[in-house]
């Protein structure tokens, strides 16, 4: 009885010690089947997108039983990859990964696999690595809505195409579904692409720069952004406003970040992708659970990610505008007033 108590009381201590955000240096060893011990490892939680996600999964996964130590690589590849070995270290049953780099965590995933411990890709796909499984909305049909969004808006002249960080799979995707839009357009000469350029760690200060720049080398005449998420989208629209062009211009995005919800209802912003983040979390935290439990998920999809086809559960975004804005109240997301303040 003794030592449940004592057990009862440790696991209470960690389970609170995560949340409060202190760094736990003792083993977390595989403690029960009934209550797995998953690392959730981050890229940068100072993006508000990913502490959302954070706090969803972490409740999600202890009403299913886990214990969750949360790390930050603060967009960090050695940070990140030295805090996944420590996490082998400490012998955690499932790895749940936000890759910075998505091409360089190949060996640790290995060192992973090699004592036992499941890895899931979270929201972007880390390549030529042994992953068990892959969870995401549908990054390719993320990147045709933005793209028709903008379309719809404008349906000719210049474009310019603002990628996301080149260290992302999820860019490459994105840009991928952007095309397969574009492209019918741009074949009959509607649409000319005028410039593209990608924006390491989706920096939006990089973004201003890189559309202050095209601005100038293109006399203003840009007609439209295809922008690869709302933070990129912030400095295109800094970047236009300056000019005076801020709601002339229609500019895409994705996260439904709290300022590009604002922007799309003030009209300076055409469109965000809204990604249920709850969705994502509760289910990446029900498909780590079964991993470690050793059941067998419900993938829909599979993806290759060059060194094998990853199972994979793939959902659904939506896209907002200003018509349908209010879904982010509807689901919680955000409350009126925070969408109303100026």
């Amino acid at each position: 009885m003794a030592s449940a108590k004592r057990r009862s009381i440790l696991g209470s201590f960690i389970a609170g010690a995560v949340l409060a955000g202190i760094s736990l240096a003792a083993p977390l060893a595989h403690a029960s089947k009934a209550h797995p011990v998953i690392g959730f490892c981050i890229d940068d939680l100072r993006v508000e997108r990913w502490a959302r996600d954070r706090d969803y999964f972490v409740a999600a996964a202890q009403k299913l039983g886990a214990t969750v130590s949360v790390q930050s690589a603060d967009a960090s590849e050695e940070r990140q990859i030295s805090q996944i070995e420590n996490l082998i270290s400490r012998g955690v049953d499932v790895i749940v990964i936000v890759p910075f780099n998505s091409k360089t965590l190949g060996n640790v995933v290995a060192e992973a696999k090699k004592a036992g411990i499941k890895v899931i890709s979270y929201d972007r796909l880390i390549l030529d690595a042994d992953v068990d499984a892959y969870i995401s909305f549908d990054n390719e049909k993320v990147g045709e809505l933005q793209a028709k969004g903008v379309y719809d808006a404008q349906p000719k002249g210049n474009y310019f195409l603002l990628g996301g960080s080149p260290t992302d799979n999820n860019a490459k995707m994105l840009r991928e579904g952007q095309l397969k839009v574009l492209k019918p357009a741009i074949d009959r000469g509607d649409i000319k692409i005028v410039g593209q350029q990608w924006v390491p760690e989706w920096n939006a200060s990089t973004a201003l720069r890189i559309v202050e720049d095209a601005l100038t080398a293109n006399n203003n005449k840009i007609d439209a952004i295809v922008a690869s998420n709302d933070g990129t989208a912030g400095g295109a629209i800094q970047a236009l406003a300056a000019q005076k062009l801020a709601g002339k211009v229609p500019v895409s995005g994705q996260d439904a970040d709290l300022a590009a919800v604002k922007r799309v209802i003030a009209g300076t912003q055409t469109m965000t992708v809204y990604k249920p983040i709850k969705l994502i979390a509760t289910n990446a935290a029900q498909l780590a659970v079964d991993l470690a439990q050793g059941r067998k998920p419900a993938y829909n999809a599979q993806y290759d990610n060059g060194k094998k086809k990853v199972d994979t559960v793939l959902l659904q975004p939506i896209v907002l505008t200003k018509k349908n804005v209010d879904v982010v109240v509807k689901d919680g997301f955000y409350t009126q007033a925070q969408i109303s303040s100026q």
